[in-house]
């Protein structure tokens, strides 16, 4: 038999399948250190409650990150990206004096630096 002539034989089109390489990842952001400086005019229990406000620590939490200021001179007490470090630092800096000494003349210091 002969073939008609015009028709050709197709194969089944394929749907092209997206390779997971070349997936975008969304870019993230740069971590930032809040870190918590020492002195010598706020008490532990200042820091526990200034850390159980401004980042919601248990007192636990908040006395280790204390006793770690108090010993090393500074605490990193979170890690995030730089828009939140920036008001967790401002947080901080505004929390006001300890009542506890009289000699306070206001809130504690910190820092934000690359993670």
């Amino acid at each position: 038999m002969a073939e008609k002539q015009g028709t050709t034989k197709q194969s089944p089109t394929k749907k092209p399948t997206p390779k997971s390489s070349q997936k975008e990842k969304p870019n993230q952001l740069p971590p930032y250190n809040v870190v918590l400086m020492n002195d010598d005019d706020h008490t532990y229990d200042y820091v526990i409650q200034m850390l159980r406000s401004v980042f919601g620590y248990p007192d636990e939490r908040g006395y280790q990150l204390a006793k770690v200021v108090d010993e090393a001179g500074r605490a990193i007490v979170l890690t995030t990206h730089k828009e939140l470090a920036e008001l967790k630092r401002e947080q901080i800096q505004s929390f006001g004096t300890d009542h506890r000494i009289t000699a306070c003349k206001g809130s504690m210091s910190a820092i934000i630096e690359p993670a």
